[in-house]
């Protein structure tokens, strides 16, 4: 997803309260809450309702600074929390030393601790919680220049939680036996926000020069996009304009490949992608085929998918799995460097009614709202696992009747 602007719940930010919260929810991540809006901001947008959610960040290191805490609190009520430290700090001592200090000053009737990185242990594991979570939302060992002992932390980590959250099925595949308690939630969608682009959108003013046909892109670009590929489609279909929206993370932005119908426009805020999506005439996802890309679950398939777009990518397994046909129509094209050209064609074909009906079948069942009430409800079934009898079954019934369960679904 692209950036920055929150998502549900972003009208109005709330403020702290002033006594000890009942539920905080503490999140540990590896990714900037800012960078994009994809599946932790899905889900703990939501969280916020029923917790006052912290989102710990990695640290920033800054010249002549005393190491501190750089809070803030987003407009959908999760506060983001950023360690400051200067050049040459020993930065696990003293991550645990800052979040000591926060968390002392912000006690809570009740703590639950969500991990999307194992390196957090290092400087948290010693903190006591009523469950724990790991939602593993990617391989990161995978990816480009993973932290050193990325695999032996993450394999303590699986010692230490209550449940892991897969997203997806490639992934819950792999982590399936590592711990009692491995359950799948793929990528969901917003179709409300995404529908959007199902009806005429004035074009985003850098966007309006662009000719058509476009095809489109949103997310992340780094190195699970296949560059070559990119390259190589947009001279073979030289009259079609690729409109390539999302930052630029962990690659040389000079290696992006160029033409007169190659579009870089750079992140765009969440808010905004309708506009972009409405008055684009397909998508596609040019991703690479190699470790990086085995167990992503790209959250970005249903969101065009609800903009209403015909959508091609590569052969991702969980795409393939999820929207290529197998048993039933496609969802999605599936193409390779042989056949991108011929699929993207094909794409800008207008799509059969059928084809439609099938989407808004696929899509009518899930949504980030019926899946972060499925995990909520599994959180506290962690919570009375691992909790003397006595101890919390009442209180977390009390919890649970506070807040009414949306409707869910089975994962």
């Amino acid at each position: 997803m692209t950036a920055q602007t929150p998502g549900p719940g972003r009208a109005t930010a709330r403020l702290l309260p002033t006594r000890a919260p009942l539920r905080v929810l503490i999140v540990f991540s590896h990714l900037r809450w800012d960078l994009v809006f994809q599946r932790p901001q899905h889900l703990l947008t939501r969280a916020a309702r029923d917790f006052d959610v912290v989102y710990f960040e990695e640290p920033l290191t800054e010249p002549d600074v005393t190491p501190h805490l750089r809070h803030r609190l987003d407009p959908s009520g999760v506060r983001i929390v950023t360690p400051i430290l200067p050049p040459g700090t020993e930065p696990v001592a003293m991550q645990r030393r800052l979040l000591d200090g926060f968390l002392a000053r912000r006690p809570a009737e009740r703590r639950f601790l969500w991990y999307y990185t194992p390196m957090a242990l290092a400087f948290s594991d010693h903190l006591d919680a009523d469950a724990t979570v790991f939602d593993c939302m990617d391989e990161l060992s995978a990816f480009k220049d993973p932290p050193p002992g990325l695999l032996e932390a993450e394999a303590r980590l699986f010692d230490h939680v209550d449940v892991v959250f897969t997203g997806g099925q490639s992934l819950y595949d792999a982590k399936l036996g590592r711990h009692a308690h491995v359950l799948c939630f793929p990528s969901s969608i917003d179709a409300a926000h995404f529908g959007q682009a199902r009806k005429a959108q004035r074009d985003p003013a850098d966007q309006a020069p662009i000719g058509r046909p476009r095809i489109g892109f949103f997310g992340v670009i780094d190195e699970r996009m296949d560059l070559e590929l990119v390259a190589r489609t947009a001279l073979d279909l030289p009259k079609v304009h690729f409109v390539m929206l999302g930052p630029v993370v962990k690659i040389d932005p000079a290696s992006l490949p160029h033409g007169p119908n190659l579009h870089w426009l750079g992140a765009k805020p969440y808010a905004d992608l309708p506009a972009y999506l409405a008055n684009w005439d397909a998508g596609w996802m040019p991703f690479r085929l190699d470790a990086s890309t085995r167990y992503i679950s790209p959250t970005k398939t249903p969101e065009f998918l609800a903009a209403g777009l015909p959508v091609t990518s590569t052969a991702v397994p969980d795409v393939v799995a999820g929207y290529g046909g197998a048993g039933g129509l496609s969802l999605v094209r599936i193409a390779g460097a042989a056949d991108m050209a011929q699929a993207l064609s094909a794409s800008l074909v207008h799509p059969d009614p059928a084809w439609r009906a099938a989407v808004d079948d696929c899509l009518a069942r899930g949504s980030w709202d019926r899946t972060w009430s499925a995990m909520r409800r599994e959180l506290f079934a962690a919570a009375r696992r691992s909790a003397p009898p006595l101890h919390l079954s009442a209180a977390l019934r009390r919890v649970e009747a506070a807040s009414p369960e949306m409707e869910s679904r089975n994962v």
